[in-house]
């Protein structure tokens, strides 16, 4: 398959209005500043950074190329330069990804992906993560991160700013973080250019490896993801909704799927794409696509 490089493409194009509610809504509470100027104190990005340095492995072309080459790609296809660092750290028994870093930001993916994804499904999840640079979003992405530690830090060390965040600030939070993946989602969507890609990518980061993605498996996740997106999330009672986002360990992968199926259903995808400059790989670097019959014959290794 040949991908579009998306470029000039603005996260404002395929930004989900839930996240920019949240956002919006977060951004109103008194004390948000305050809080960032004290993640900022703490000198948080800079620790996170020395987490990743000090623990996982560097990914480069020469160690692991195609994993490499995927990211690379990711990069490309959404407009997004500087090329990030990338690292892999050790098994989880499922699909995990990061991002930290506000200034040079550092993407992690662990060994379960590396080993459960092919190299389609590595964009959709690279693409998740480099939305949160895509979308200038992660001083409050990388808050989120922390808050657990930084709401205990500040409770002991300031007198009121740890009472504001138990008192609203980090449900905000949360909140915001839960719908700031449905603009991900987006992103990473555009980044693979596939929508059955899309799917099994989801169904992976859900538990289920390549041998279960039966036709039957596969239809009826969908059939259930279109069920739950009938349902309007805003009627759902706001505190059992913000509490069920604080549990880390949910996935939510059928209540993303099914946001990103009506995206997908409602035409606003295919109408970004076609709007959007769009470029070849070979465009992007300044060089002429040749025509079939000019190829030197056939590459077997550019399916990569």
């Amino acid at each position: 398959m040949t991908r579009k490089i998306l470029t000039g493409l603005s996260s404002e194009a395929y930004e989900h209005p839930f996240d920019r509610k949240a956002l919006a809504s977060l951004q109103k509470m008194p004390g948000v500043s305050l809080l960032l100027k004290k993640v900022n104190e703490y000198g948080i990005d800079r620790l996170l950074r020395l987490q990743s340095l000090g623990s996982e492995i560097r990914i480069s072309p020469r160690n692991f190329p195609e994993l490499h080459q995927a990211f690379l790609e990711t990069c490309q296809i959404l407009d997004v330069a500087p090329l990030p660092e990338l690292y892999l750290f050790r098994g989880t028994g499922h699909i995990e990804t990061y991002i930290v870093g506000v200034e040079k930001p550092l993407v992690g993916i662990n060994l379960d992906a590396m080993e459960w994804l092919d190299a389609n499904e590595l964009l959709y999840v690279f693409g998740h993560e480099i939305a949160r640079i895509k979308s200038q979003h992660m001083i409050y992405h990388q808050m989120a991160i922390v808050m657990p530690t930084l709401k205990n830090l500040l409770s002991s060390t300031t007198l009121g700013v740890g009472g504001l965040v138990a008192g609203g600030m980090e449900l905000g939070l949360y909140n915001w973080r839960m719908m700031a993946r449905f603009t991900a989602d987006r992103a990473a969507m555009l980044a693979c250019q596939d929508i059955d890609v899309a799917t099994t990518t989801l169904m992976k980061l859900a538990g289920l490896p390549d041998e279960y993605l039966t036709t039957a498996v596969i239809e009826d996740f969908l059939v259930q993801a279109r069920e739950f997106a009938s349902n309007n999330l805003d009627s759902v009672d706001k505190v059992t909704k913000i509490l069920s986002y604080t549990e880390s360990e949910l996935s939510w992968v059928i209540m993303r799927a099914g946001e990103l199926l009506k995206w997908v259903d409602s035409g606003e995808y295919d109408n970004l794409i076609q709007q959007i400059n769009l470029k070849t790989p070979e465009e992007a670097e300044g060089k002429e696509e040749k025509k079939p019959e000019e190829k030197e014959g056939w590459n077997f290794l550019t399916s990569w």
